[in-house]
Parts: structure tokens; sequence; C-alpha cells
């Protein structure tokens, strides 16, 4: 989890992802963003994000993103 606050502090330093529980509906993150942590969680994490998977409940939330990455190594 550790990882994953790092790769999303760097890219968002403004938002407070320990806490956040609304990334995407509440309009926090943008296209731009979500493109930059899919890249980035693909080569830190060894996993493939496909466009299945982007969708909101999945990137609403650090708790959440890191779920969908526990899953996908688990494939």
């Amino acid at each position: 989890m550790e990882e994953l606050l790092e790769i999303l502090s760097d890219i968002r330093p403004d938002v407070d992802f320990e806490n956040e529980t609304q990334l995407i509906d509440g309009k926090i993150l943008n296209s731009f963003d979500i493109i930059s942590i899919v890249g980035d969680v693909n080569d830190e994490f060894d996993v493939e994000i496909s466009a299945a998977d982007l969708v909101a409940e999945n990137f609403n939330s650090a708790k959440a993103i890191y779920a969908m990455i526990c899953r996908l190594q688990e494939e």
C-alpha cells in the first residue's frame, strides 16, 4: 500500500489519498491522472489493468485501487 500511496502522491501531491473516497465521483482525478496511475501501477506491481477494470469503483480511493491490484496479482 505504501508504494501505491507514493505513486499517487507523485501524480497528485495536492490530494489526501489516505482519506479520500470520491476520487472519481468527486471529479478529483481527471483522465490524464488515471492514465498516469494505470501506467505506474502496471509497472510497479507487474499487473495489467485492462479497459474492463477502468470503472469508478476501482479508482474512487487508494484502498479500492489497492484491492484491484491485489485481485489482478492473484489472476
